[in-house]
């Protein structure tokens, strides 16, 4: 049976697609923490970067969609070396300092600095559940810093939480930048050239990656090669896909539920197991993304109920 995806309503096909790239990235953290064990952050950037550029380069070439317009590219490349690089790289070595779902919740300061800039650069609106989801998330970040002092379970370093909010800076940054490029290239397109260009602003990491390949045990070289199929391969462009027909601020705040999946994940993969008042922000996390994703729904009026007022547009 052939499946056509226009059978499928846009609206359904956005949510999936947010969905995708919230579980992809969520496994991305736990990943990032195991092979981080044998990789060093460049190098482990540069093997995800090429992995996943592999993979884009024959998605794009399978499609036939060529190169993205020369508008585009301002986009792409701020994109690439912030985001795809910048990002990378210092995600890896905070995750070297501090557990994964620790790290995972850092980050996700990121989604406020996306709605901020989003507003002031973008023009977007900033709706009053989303500041109050934001709000509520963003509270749960501080409670998870609150657990960290505390040295009830879980592990960081100033050095490794200075690097998780460097990345969140990058994260935002790297979205925004990306935003007005897919008004003229594609998802695929943006992902691809954005991923390439990052790679290649990691090419001075060659030698580190070249040296620790034959050291690394399978389980870790695995993991590059997951980390750059599914959470950058696939999941950017789901992301992409997602944020061409949504705005960044509130596709942002979408990602608030990644730590809430990092902490189950990496309790049960690697054994951490977070403080108690972790567990508390990433509850207070999961229900900032349900306050800004919430929209009511409108009340019918009379009219509207009565035959006469029916197909009315």
């Amino acid at each position: 049976m052939t499946f056509r995806s226009s059978s499928i309503p846009p609206g359904v096909l956005t949510v999936g697609a947010v969905t995708f790239t919230v579980f992809a990235w969520a496994s991305a953290f736990v990943s990032i923490r195991s092979a981080g064990a044998a990789y060093s952050p460049g190098a482990l950037a540069l093997g995800r970067l090429l992995a996943a550029s592999v993979v884009l380069v024959a998605l794009l070439l399978i499609s036939r969609q060529g190169l993205p317009p020369r508008e585009a590219w301002r986009g792409i490349l701020v994109s690439g070396v912030v985001w795809f690089c910048g990002y990378t790289v210092v995600l890896n070595w905070g995750e070297r300092l501090v557990d994964a779902g620790t790290a995972s919740l850092l980050v996700n300061i990121g989604p406020i600095l996306m709605a901020l800039l989003a507003a002031r650069l973008l023009g977007e609106a900033l709706p009053p559940r989303l500041l109050v989801g934001m709000a509520v998330s963003f509270a749960g970040a501080v409670v998870v810093g609150l657990s960290m002092s505390s040295g009830d379970g879980g592990s960081t370093s100033v050095l490794g939480v200075v690097l998780c909010l460097l990345a969140a800076v990058a994260y935002a940054t790297g979205v925004i930048a990306q935003k007005p490029a897919l008004s003229y290239g594609t998802p695929l397109q943006v992902t691809t050239f954005s991923c390439l260009t990052g790679a290649v602003a990691c090419l001075p990491f060659t030698g580190q990656l070249f040296a620790e390949l034959p050291e690394a045990p399978m389980s870790a070289t695995l993991n590059m090669l997951y980390l750059g199929v599914v959470p950058t391969a696939l999941a950017f462009t789901t992301w992409t896909y997602a944020l061409a027909r949504m705005p960044a601020g509130k596709l942002g705040a979408t990602t608030y539920a990644v730590p809430a999946i990092v902490v189950l994940l990496s309790w049960a993969l690697l054994g951490e197991v977070p403080a108690w008042l972790t567990f508390v922000g990433g509850a207070l996390c999961l229900a900032g993304v349900a306050v800004s994703r919430y929209t009511p729904r409108a009340r019918r009026t009379p009219t509207e109920d009565s035959p006469l007022g029916a197909g009315r547009s």
